[in-house]
């Protein structure tokens, strides 16, 4: 089941954030930001437990893109189908940015399936050089 966080989802969401990013984990009062900021949509991904989150940036104007800012699936349920149900639960009809690491080739593939394209790269971004992958889904009618 996936359904819009709330603020009791908070804890959960920042052990699975720590548990999945140990190397670039928000923080606390970041999280506390992004769970009151009207801008932010939090999905969870529930499997008996919190299976997985999405965070997007909405823009009030519906002619500018979505950012998905941080998707994340316990490595409990990876490849059982949760980042595909959190992305099919965030993608409308408006256009959609990422970022993603070069060598993420699974959460790539994912992306593409949705039909999400590489558009840019920011070359070196990543701690030990890595780039990151600028990719985009155009809207529907755009």
């Amino acid at each position: 089941m996936t359904r819009p966080a709330n603020l009791s989802d908070q804890p959960a969401v920042e052990a699975l954030d720590a548990a999945c990013f140990p190397k670039d984990t928000w923080s606390s009062s970041s999280w506390s930001d992004e769970f009151t900021r009207s801008d932010r949509r939090i999905l969870v991904a529930e499997r008996g437990a919190l299976a997985g989150y999405v965070v997007l940036l909405v823009p009030p104007l519906e002619d500018e893109p979505v950012d998905l800012l941080r998707i994340a699936v316990d490595p409990a349920y990876r490849r059982t189908g949760v980042a595909r149900e959190l992305l099919e639960a965030t993608l409308g009809d408006r256009t959609v940015l990422l970022e993603v690491a070069a060598g993420n080739a699974a959460a790539i593939g994912l992306y593409a399936g949705f039909g999400f394209e590489e558009i840019s790269r920011r070359r070196g971004y990543y701690g030990g050089g890595e780039d990151a992958i600028i990719m985009r889904r155009a809207g529907e009618g755009q």
